[in-house]
């Protein structure tokens, strides 16, 4: 996939590593959720688009890089490296330990803009860094992982090209964006306009859904390389390195889908700052539409990808729990760590239709399998149902199995079928009151939806004589008025 670079650059690249196999930084404030140090002010607080699970379904792009881990938390795996005492280095590593932070305003002896138009000259040189170091690290990761780890055999070339994806082939789709920005820059060092150019080159970006689709696997297959001897030492060694920035492979491989969902606020940034007057004023809400359909049907692919991974997953241990709901599924709305009321570690997924527990395990060949536990629950089909604080689910068997009997019960809830000859009913408690939080407001929509879903295909009288939303809302088996009362009102 990748083409050889120079003999001496790897030995460069070989020797940095053995040489720095050693250092380690004590600051824990230099370790990120993405393998980049800002180099521009902040043009405005916004929210950002790869944080926490939101209130509704999470968009599989956000996923990607947060919940393929096995808890419900989506926080990143990004941790920092215990301290260890600095050594003296004989020659200076090929990348940057941390790079110099710079705004558009640095790079200019004077200028007579208004406030305005300086927002507005550092959004777009933000942009403008923010491609070349992507390029950057792109190219790190190029020099550093994918080659010396293909030349020493420490993986085959197959699972390299499983794990590293299309990833060579967005060096020269951003190389080329690079360009075109630094072209537009004056002799007084400021971008005129830039909506035609971000416009003519956005539809480069549909090369995402190949890359972002393939990450699911890619991300599974690294957990599972993770556990080979030689695959780990080589990782650690340079993630200890100072061309790494203390930041794993999987970090600078989700560079990209990270830059993606960035595009839509930047534009949004550029076009705030803009004035009406201004030629940009007719092409950027173009461009901002055309980037946020690419994004979305990148995120619709990429979540399509990911439901059949974890449906290929899946290993039955009776036919009766090969529910069509599952198959008919097109994405996930989450899946993560959740208790049973015996005290047992699960994985549950919330399918677009299903509800569906899992032990996790291992097939012949190490990779993870997800054992299906127990009856599936239709999303139509369930009753959820809140369990206060220190309240006793079941009997004394759930207190028991979580605190020793000695403690309260927390975050806690139960899901249960109705309308079935045999009903099931399973309780479960989340990690912390957060991830009992997103839990609750995921499985409400996908109860709402699925419902929604089924009274406007059936035939019933339910969908033709009622409100089908004020219906399936009502339907909600829930402890507290109060919420209920917030829910019906969203």
């Amino acid at each position: 996939m990748f083409q050889d670079e120079e003999e001496e650059d790897d030995g460069e690249i070989m020797s940095d590593i053995n040489k720095d196999s050693e250092v380690r930084c004590s600051s824990v404030a230099d370790v990120r959720s993405e393998p980049s140090n800002k180099r521009v002010k902040p043009v405005a607080k916004s929210n950002s688009l790869t944080g926490v699970l939101t209130p509704v379904k999470t968009p599989a792009l956000k996923r990607i890089g947060q919940s393929i881990s096995r808890s419900i938390s989506f926080r990143t795996d990004a941790r920092p490296l215990p301290p260890a005492p600095l050594r003296s280095r004989t020659k200076a590593s090929s990348f940057p330990r941390r790079r110099n932070s710079q705004c558009w305003s640095d790079t200019v002896e004077s200028h007579d803009l208004t406030a305005k138009e300086i927002k507005r000259q550092e959004v777009i040189y933000e942009l403008t860094q923010g491609e070349r170091q992507l390029i950057e690290d792109l190219s790190l990761v190029k020099k550093v992982y994918y080659e010396p780890m293909l030349k020493l055999d420490i993986m085959t070339e197959s699972e390299l090209g499983q794990i590293f994806g299309t990833l060579d082939s967005l060096i020269p789709l951003h190389q080329d964006l690079l360009t075109r920005l630094e072209r537009l820059r004056g002799s007084e060092k400021t971008v005129g306009e830039v909506g035609p150019t971000l416009l003519n080159w956005f539809p480069c970006l549909e090369a995402y859904v190949t890359y972002c689709c393939n990450q699911v696997g890619a991300k599974a297959l690294l957990d599972q390389k993770k556990h080979e001897k030689r695959v780990e030492h080589f990782l650690r060694l340079c993630q200890e390195s100072s061309f790494s920035r203390k930041l794993d492979l999987w970090n600078f491989l989700d560079l990209p889908r990270s830059r993606l969902v960035k595009y839509p606020l930047l534009l949004k940034e550029i076009q705030k700052c803009t004035p009406p007057d201004h030629p940009d004023e007719d092409t950027l809400p173009d461009a901002l539409e055309l980037i946020q359909s690419i994004v979305a049907e990148v995120n619709k692919k990429t979540g399509e990808a990911e439901c059949q991974f974890y449906r290929r997953g899946l290993s039955y241990l009776e036919e009766s729990q090969r529910l069509p709901e599952i198959q008919q599924s097109r994405f996930l709305y989450c899946h993560g760590e959740l208790k049973n009321n015996k005290g047992q570690r699960l994985h549950v997924f919330l399918f677009e239709l299903v509800l569906v527990l899992t032990r996790p395990g291992e097939d012949k060949d190490g990779g993870e399998v997800f054992h299906v536990y127990r009856q599936p629950l239709p999303n139509a089909l369930i009753n959820l149902e809140e369990i206060p604080d220190g309240e006793a689910a079941g009997g004394g068997t759930f207190r028991g199995a979580f605190t020793g009997g000695n403690d309260k019960v927390k975050n806690c809830f139960r899901v249960s079928s109705r309308g079935r000859a045999k009903a099931h009913s399973y309780s479960l408690q989340a990690n912390d009151s957060f991830s009992k939080q997103q839990w609750i407001t995921c499985l409400r929509q996908a109860i709402v939806q699925s419902r929604d879903r089924n009274a406007h295909t059936s035939q019933s009288p339910l969908s033709t004589h009622h409100d089908p939303a004020l219906y399936h809302i009502a339907e909600l088996s829930l402890s507290s008025d109060t919420e209920m009362a917030d829910h019906t009102c969203r």
